[in-house]
């Protein structure tokens, strides 16, 4: 557990006990001297915390509580800022507002020497920081990866001297950090997302570039330039030189080694990481082996099975049409299945590559919309759900082609999250053999 002397003598107050809210109080009572008052909206996560019984350890709603009393609010990344009443308590009693990515911050004084890599972007961030990780592990460097990856980054255990923490960083955690100042920080693509949670695109831009503004000047910045708001967002760092590395759209890359990074988008992703090890100083042999080795991540572009030498590829994780574009792009026969909770009208982004769509099979709230969209364009079955496009792909796809989830759409109409649609369509495929 990374725990800090500076949270000695303070009062938290900690909003959210998912992941990263627990690991929280857990290292800020870890530190000793730090007093902590939490609540989570879900009694069952408020009595899991309380089962731990820490004498330094409160509940109590915090909305009935005076913030100004408090030292600071920590908040887990998924409160939104713009409409939470405490946020808005909280700020008008001039408490700040954190994250634990900040409190990390905090507590690097009392780590051994150590390098960060911060990672963020809209898409490509969880693999290409497992990507950087893995690198990093294949030459002997000792590395711990976390953030919005899913690992909460104060419950890992203190490096040795001479580590490298990896953390994938989100908008919103971004937004909860002042004090980051990464080795390495990266900025891989800025597409509209999340405008839920900002006034508009040039403000959640605006929150990727952050990252940057954290940095020392010396300190090596890594900036994809293959759309307008990144291309911006590197003129804008322009004058710290060559400490600025950028990445252009389309650079030739030989990916034939590399089975798990198949794709433009993966490209990117490599020669993101490959910027990142070069900046850390990693010999080029490692890097190399790193990159033959690496075997992706689940839900994302992910090899589930081969059957009658018809592929079947779980990209679960494209929740976007921007997210979807490059695995279509990725092979040349492709039956699609997509649909889910849409984030936008329209498929536009996906457009340039229909050509590689042999049929498209649309489910959930959004399978009327982006039928409509599709038909005059590719052949579309209207299969509503997840396991009845598996069934119709699978006695249509022929060997050779691929069938492949890359939905371009949130899962929350008909599942938890895109880990469980992910899951569910592996099982649904494995019933097939």
């Amino acid at each position: 557990m990374i725990t800090s002397g500076a949270w000695a003598g303070r009062h938290y107050a900690v909003l959210g006990l998912a992941r990263s809210g627990a690991a929280t109080v857990r290292a800020l009572l870890a530190a000793g001297g730090a007093r902590v008052t939490a609540w989570d909206s879900d009694a069952a996560k408020r009595d899991q915390m309380l089962a731990a019984r820490e004498a330094d350890l409160r509940i109590a709603d915090l909305a009935t509580l005076d913030l100004g009393s408090f030292d600071a609010l920590v908040v887990s990344p998924g409160v939104p800022l713009n409409t939470h009443p405490l946020a808005a308590a909280a700020r008008a009693a001039g408490v700040p507002i954190v994250g634990d990515i900040e409190l990390f911050a905090q507590a690097r004084a009392d780590l051994p020497p150590h390098r960060v890599v911060g990672i963020t972007g809209t898409n490509g961030k969880s693999t290409t920081t497992a990507l950087i990780h893995h690198l990093l592990d294949t030459a002997g460097v000792p590395a711990r990866m976390g953030g919005n990856i899913g690992l909460p980054i104060l419950a890992q255990a203190p490096l040795p001297a001479g580590g490298v923490y990896v953390l994938e960083l989100s908008s919103y955690q971004i937004d909860l950090t002042q004090t980051l100042d990464c080795d390495v920080a990266v900025l891989l693509n800025v597409t509209p997302d999340h405008l839920d949670r900002y006034a508009g695109f040039a403000d959640y831009a605006a929150s990727k570039a952050r990252l940057f503004a954290m940095q020392s000047p010396h300190h090596r910045a890594v900036i994809g330039t293959g759309d307008a708001a990144s291309a911006a967002i590197a003129e804008g760092f322009a004058h710290r030189g060559e400490t600025i590395t950028t990445i252009a759209p389309g650079a030739l890359l030989d990916q034939s080694r590399w089975p798990s990074l198949q794709g433009s988008h993966n490209a990117q992703n490599a020669l993101a990481a490959i910027a990142v090890a070069e900046a850390l100083g990693l010999d080029r042999a490692a890097v190399e082996a790193g990159l033959e080795t690496f075997n992706g991540l689940p839900h994302r572009m992910e090899r589930v099975a081969t059957l009658g030498g018809v592929t079947w590829i779980d990209d679960s994780k494209a929740t976007n049409p921007e997210s979807a574009a490059p695995a279509l792009a990725a092979f040349p026969r492709v039956h699609w299945i997509l649909g889910g909770r849409a984030k936008g009208d329209d498929l536009d982004a996906c457009a340039p590559h229909f050509g590689n769509v042999v049929r498209a099979y649309t489910i959930g709230e959004a399978g009327p919309r982006f039928a409509a969209l599709l038909r005059d364009r590719v052949p579309v079955a209207e299969a509503g759900t997840l396991e009845q496009a598996v069934r119709i792909a699978a006695a249509e796809a022929r060997r050779g082609e691929v069938v492949l989830l890359s939905p371009a759409a949130a899962s929350f109409d008909q599942f938890r999250d895109y880990e469980h649609r992910g899951t569910v369509f592996r099982a649904a495929v494995e019933a097939l053999a």
